[in-house]
């Protein structure tokens, strides 16, 4: 389960709208808005090497973080979405959700794959195919786990995981209930799975549709 809660410092933003935005970035910063929490929205900019870092350290989107916003009280807080440049894939624009400590979230939490090694499966000759390298659960904000983990050490050669295969934390479950979902399978060597893959999509800049509640 995640420890401490980090703080992430970011500073308000005056100007709003894409003028307002591309100044930022020539100023490097990245935009971005904190909304939620039954308060108005505050736009806010974070500098683009302290983001893009966090980004590639990884965890980013399944962290509960500290939010200190000068002028402002601070402020648990989740990232919702991240925008990228089309063709640098550079992190262009950031939203965060605010939540309290017993708000129920979904988030996308990485999976770990263990004992790749000693995996029957694998010393076979197998092939480990990934179907999702992380899961939708609804988590508790102020317990978000860090990864759920996956073993691999019996799994033959023709098995499959499913999410119905896995010990999740105490007080998470799959936003997916209607049908037992793959997370990965051996497959036989030189075949190719063709089991489901998560589906992706892309959300416009500026629009972050709230998906807490709270218990």
């Amino acid at each position: 389960m995640a420890g401490k809660i980090p703080d992430l410092e970011l500073t308000p933003r005056a100007g709003t709208g894409k003028g307002a935005a591309r100044q930022a970035r020539r100023d490097g910063l990245v935009p971005g808005v904190v909304y939620g929490g039954g308060v108005e929205p505050q736009a806010v900019t974070i500098p683009f090497n302290i983001l893009f870092k966090k980004l590639k350290d990884g965890g980013f989107m399944s962290t509960l973080f500290n939010l200190k916003v000068e002028g402002a009280d601070d402020v648990r807080a989740v990232c919702r979405g991240v925008q990228r440049h089309v063709v640098k894939d550079l992190p262009t624009h950031i939203d965060f959700l605010r939540l309290k400590r017993d708000s129920r979230i979904n988030m996308n939490i990485p999976v770990h794959f263990l004992n790749e090694e000693t995996s029957v499966g694998l010393k076979k000759g197998g092939t480990l195919t990934v179907v999702r390298s992380e899961v939708e659960l609804m988590v508790t904000a102020g317990d978000i786990p860090d990864y759920i983990e996956v073993d691999l050490e019996n799994l033959e050669i023709g098995q499959t995981l499913n999410i119905s295969d896995i010990s999740l934390p105490e007080g998470t479950r799959p936003v997916i209930t209607d049908r037992d979902f793959v997370i990965a399978n051996i497959a036989k060597p030189g075949e190719t799975s063709d089991d489901e893959d998560d589906e992706t999509t892309d959300e416009d800049e500026g629009e972050a549709p709230e998906a807490a509640t709270e218990e």
